[in-house]
């Protein structure tokens, strides 16, 4: 990687360089530079294979340009970058790609300004990650591999299915998934903050899917975490003990039914259906299901939800935004009333100079200056650090969901009858965001619960969520405490999920294609 300090006087330099520029307003420089080392995990009994089958890497960076360009009486917004070249050189050609793209944004108010908010978090960085081995990530995937496998090797249950331990490969035992190191530095200034901002993050992930092929029973399991001291065989144990738990599902009729909502699930229904509705951006375009509730109920008082970037300890946590600014805590859902919004700089100044923005947000904007202070602007790259050539979004961080039910037999007991869902896939919103409307396929990890205890399993892919998101935050009775760091496939935001109970949560039966015909 490159080293923070060249980071650091390239964005310094840059700066000097485009005040040089006659028609320069005001300029912001931004260089980065990302590893990304990947290890996908492909183990399976009964067919030939490596078990960690592709170690790779991915390094990237240079430096992004945007400045405001005065031409006549008008203000022109122009963004560039050069990649591999934090010269000089380098920012003259992003300058000039920026000039080149330049156009006029009424709605562009100007680059960020201070907050007046101070910057909690400094060296929290793992060099370990930073200066990692070459030989760290096949060992960190073998872990894994071999920690899922000593689950299949001891396990009873499997060896009740066949006549002795060697024909456990008959089973088709599956070990899949990957395990991600990501290591970023970065480094920024701009005219109206004119001393250089730097910051380095450091990222262990691994998401993995274990499978006994010939039961149909399939489990998953993840971890993460900041500092590879700490990584482990967790993930692939997980995701094989739940593999072994899942032998024997049973189908269930379409039907309303209570819920628990496992981590995983509860993970894909907020990054697909909740968190973008709680965007500033999307607020703006009148596309949220929340539009015209800031102020108001819009969930169970049982539910929160926070974004908490400068929180110690947790894997989303960053020092700084991409804009320079501080990272920090922002409420979202207070006791089910909406209270917050995740902003960047820009679409913060949009909204609050937006003539439409009462009718919009169900307030005024001036009364509540809490709600869009721009802790959220990163520059993200599909889950590859935070990046040089991207302008920034606005994004979450650590998704913080506060309960008070102590664990998952309790939250069972609290449901009574109903079905634990463990993980969803192709969850997406049904007729546009606004409307509410989604669905998700159970897949994986979900379980019959009976008298208030977890019974028989679900059979994979024959159950399909159809719903709508306000009334299924308006119809939570219960969340526990503690929320494990579950992870959103190319995506940088961690979510803190815990289990969550809903009551009459619709489902569709999936027909065989038997059935079908």
């Amino acid at each position: 990687m490159i080293p923070l300090n060249d980071l650091k006087k390239a964005a310094e330099e840059g700066l000097a360089l485009l005040g040089g520029e006659d028609d320069i307003e005001e300029a912001e420089v931004f260089a980065s530079s990302n590893t990304l080392l990947l290890a996908r995990l492909n183990y399976t009994s009964h067919i030939p294979s490596n078990g960690v089958e592709e170690p790779k890497s991915v390094v990237s960076y240079g430096i992004g340009v945007q400045a405001v360009f005065r031409e006549g009486g008008r203000r022109k917004i122009g963004f560039g970058s050069e990649t591999s070249d934090i010269s000089p050189d380098g920012v003259r050609a992003a300058l000039e790609k920026a000039r080149r793209g330049a156009s006029n944004d009424p709605e562009f108010k100007s680059l960020p300004r201070p907050t007046g908010e101070k910057r909690k978090l400094t060296n929290y960085h793992d060099p370990a990650i930073m200066d990692v081995k070459d030989d760290a990530l096949p060992a960190a995937g073998w872990t894994v591999v071999n920690g899922a496998l000593r689950v299949f090797e001891k396990s009873e249950t499997l060896l009740t299915l066949v006549d002795l331990p060697e024909k456990l490969p008959e089973l088709g035992l599956i070990v899949g998934g990957d395990v991600t190191l990501i290591g970023e530095r970065i480094a920024t200034v701009s005219t109206a903050m004119p001393e250089v901002q730097t910051d380095e993050t450091t990222m262990v992930m691994s998401f993995i899917t274990s499978m006994v092929e010939r039961e149909k029973a399939k489990g998953s399991g993840y971890a993460a975490g900041t500092r590879l001291a700490d990584f482990s065989d967790e993930a692939g144990r997980e995701a094989a003990e739940n593999a072994i738990a899942g032998i024997g599902g049973v189908r269930l009729p379409t039907g309303d039914y209570n819920v628990v909502f496992g981590r995983e699930a509860v993970m894909e229904i907020l990054h697909h259906i909740v968190m973008p509705g709680l965007d500033t951006g999307v607020f703006y375009a009148a596309a949220s299901p929340f539009m015209g509730k800031l102020g108001q109920q819009v969930a169970s008082p049982k539910l929160s939800i926070i974004d908490d970037g400068a929180a110690p300890g947790l894997v989303g946590s960053k020092g700084i935004t991409c804009e320079g600014l501080p990272t920090g805590r922002t409420e979202l859902i207070k006791d089910g009333r909406l209270v917050g919004l995740l902003s960047n700089w820009y679409e913060s100044q949009r909204i609050q100079n937006d003539p439409k923005a009462k009718e919009k947000l169900g307030a005024d904007p001036k009364d509540w200056p809490a709600a869009f202070v721009p802790r959220n602007g990163f520059r993200y790259a599909m889950g590859g650090g935070r990046h040089f050539d991207t302008q920034p979004g606005t994004h979450a961080t650590n998704i913080l969901i506060p309960g008070d039910v102590p664990d998952t037999e309790s939250i069972c007991r609290l449901v009574g009858d109903g079905i634990y869902i463990g993980r969803i896939w192709y969850t997406y919103p049904i007729n546009g965001l606004r409307a509410g409307d989604f669905t998700g396929t159970v897949i994986a990890d979900s379980y019959v619960i009976k008298d208030g205890r977890l019974a028989e399993p679900v059979m994979p892919n024959t159950l399909r969520i159809t719903d709508n998101i306000m009334k299924v935050l308006g119809d939570i009775t219960g969340v526990t405490r503690e929320g494990k760091p579950t992870l959103v496939w190319a995506a940088d935001e961690i979510v803190y999920a815990p289990e969550i109970a809903v009551k009459g949560v619709h489902l569709d039966a999936i027909a065989e294609y038997m059935d079908a015909i």
